[in-house]
């Protein structure tokens, strides 16, 4: 594609670029078996060595490009991204860029919580916005097998505290239902943050990646969830608030805050996704269940052309044709995906 500046590029289907996923570690201290089966990520993985990650500084100039193409939210995702060293740098650093409008970014970050209660204050004071906490049961025992962990819930239930009491609110908290694993949790879920300004979203069990054992069976839909909930504390829908919003948005009638939805499975939003997801060595993916990458870091390196680096993501994002979730069990779906452990959730 011939891309000029200040044009917006939009791909094969007329979806814009909004929203960049930057995944700044592939590293997680958790080994939660729909991500990171232990099985497969033991102590003998082969992860990135730091010399391969993107330096903060190529991250920041990979931001500030993509904002030039429409980008206006960012979320820091992994692995774990507290885990990666000074990461409050990087939000300070990505906190100061404007949009040609001269506005912030929204600038968000994806956490299982471990860290968050140590890390959530230099978040705040580096400019981070929001936080989403992964939590998949609220049970002790369950959430332990769950995580493959010795980390006790409480330790994740007292960094969503922390990061509200710091102002990164909402917190988001995301749980991953597996039929049959924990569906049993979800009332325990809604009863617990019904009420404390947190905002709980189920996300249906996804076949992300390649090593995670996926099966439909083990699949429970929004619709059974939000009947579950429903006939114990009745829910509305709510509008999104843009096009392309992941979750399905729902409030309790008794008017104590709400929840969210979301079905890439029994409801795919392919149609409307404006995301793209960068890696932590700087392989672009334009779908979560992509099952291959397009390198950023060469040109990152080879280059100090902003305007070179613009049209190369330009032309990139402009052939995008991935709607996985609406081809998923046909021939057209990809056969081997990347793990969403490299390229965040």
């Amino acid at each position: 594609m011939d891309w000029h500046p200040g044009q917006a590029p939009v791909d094969t289907l007329r979806r814009p670029l909004r929203d960049l996923r930057i995944s700044v570690t592939d590293r997680c201290n958790f080994r939660c078996t729909y991500c990171m089966p232990r099985d497969v990520f033991d102590a003998d993985y082969p992860f990135m060595p730091h010399s391969a990650l993107l330096s903060f500084e190529e991250i920041t100039r990979v931001a500030r490009v993509a904002m030039q193409l429409g980008v206006r939210k960012i979320r820091l995702t992994g692995g774990e991204p507290l885990l990666r060293k000074d990461i409050e740098k990087l939000v300070f650093m990505l906190s100061q860029l404007r949009t040609p409008e001269g506005k912030p970014l929204e600038l968000t970050l994806t956490t299982n919580g471990t860290l968050l209660r140590k890390k959530a204050q230099a978040l705040k004071d580096a400019g981070l916005r929001r936080v989403t906490v992964s939590l998949d049961a609220l049970d002790p025992v369950l959430f332990e097998r769950m995580s493959d962990s010795q980390v006790a819930v409480e330790t994740v239930l007292a960094g969503i505290e922390a990061a509200a009491q710091v102002g990164l609110a909402p917190v988001k908290v995301n749980m991953v239902v597996r039929k049959g694993l924990n569906d049993d949790q979800i009332l325990p879920m809604v009863r617990h943050f019904r009420g404390t300004g947190h905002v709980l979203r189920f996300i249906e069990y996804m076949d992300v990646g390649s090593t995670n054992g996926w099966n439909m069976s083990e699949v429970m839909t929004g619709r059974a969830m939000l009947d579950l909930i429903g006939s114990h504390f009745p829910v509305e829908p709510v509008q999104a608030d843009y096009a392309g919003e992941v979750a399905e948005r729902w409030r309790y009638l008794d008017g104590v805050g709400e929840i969210g939805v979301i079905t890439s499975v029994s409801h795919p939003f392919c149609r409307d996704c404006s995301r793209a997801r960068m890696s932590p060595e700087g392989k672009l993916y334009l779908c979560l269940f992509a099952d291959q990458g397009y390198d950023l870091r060469s040109v990152v390196r080879a280059t100090d052309s902003d305007e070179i680096l613009a049209g190369h993501l330009a032309g990139i994002w402009s052939g995008r044709t991935d709607r996985y979730s609406e081809l998923r069990g046909t021939a057209a779906q990809p056969r081997t995906k990347i793990e969403m452990s490299y390229i965040g959730g």
